[in-house]
């Protein structure tokens, strides 16, 4: 009997981009494909297994580090992962997808400005009026991938269509021998 291959999908961008609506619709499509799939959204993380941690750069890389370990035992015993998490640090990123291994960067983009028009909590206008520090794009750096294996420009593009670009990579690397990627974007 041949294992399936397990493949974390990692979604990353600021606050408001759609990081978390791109992933639940991947993650539903996966799901009704007939993949072993499980959904790990940063706000949710902060709420239960990483509680404790604040916002300091420290802290948000060993929320991202946690998240990157839960990943890759679940990735190493053949679960899609959905990760859904602004992740603002590239190192830490890159050192999370050098310990899973099997990893799709999802880089989703979307312009400051149209994250705050987007921002239902109000979390951007709070950070802006200084009732919230270290707030990633306001007084805390967001560094990009470099090299996303996928970009989405949620300010361009449809869901459906940020959504076929993602389920296109992801289905070349179900369907492939564990290898290098190419970047789609």
């Amino acid at each position: 009997m041949t294992q399936r291959q397990g493949l974390t999908v990692w979604f990353t961008g600021l606050s408001g981009a759609g990081k978390t609506t791109l992933a639940h619709y991947v993650f539903k499509h996966l799901c009704e494909a007939g993949y072993p799939v499980e959904m790990l959204d940063g706000d949710i993380i902060r709420q239960h297994l990483t509680k404790g941690l604040g916002f300091s750069k420290e802290d948000r890389d060993e929320n991202i580090r946690r998240i990157g370990f839960v990943a890759e035992l679940l990735t190493r015993h053949g679960v899609i992962v959905i990760v859904s998490a602004i992740s603002p640090y590239r190192e830490v990123r890159e050192e999370v997808r050098a310990k899973i291994g099997r990893f799709v960067e999802v880089f989703v983009n979307a312009p400051l400005m149209v994250c705050e028009q987007r921002d239902v909590k109000g979390l951007y206008k709070r950070a802006r009026a200084g009732e919230i520090r270290n707030f990633t794009g306001i007084d805390d750096p967001y560094e990009p991938p470099l090299h996303p294996d996928v970009e989405c420009c949620t300010h361009l593009e449809s869901i459906d269509e940020s959504v076929a670009k993602i389920l296109k990579f992801v289905m070349t690397m179900l369907t492939s021998e564990p290898q290098g990627t190419t970047a789609v974007g």
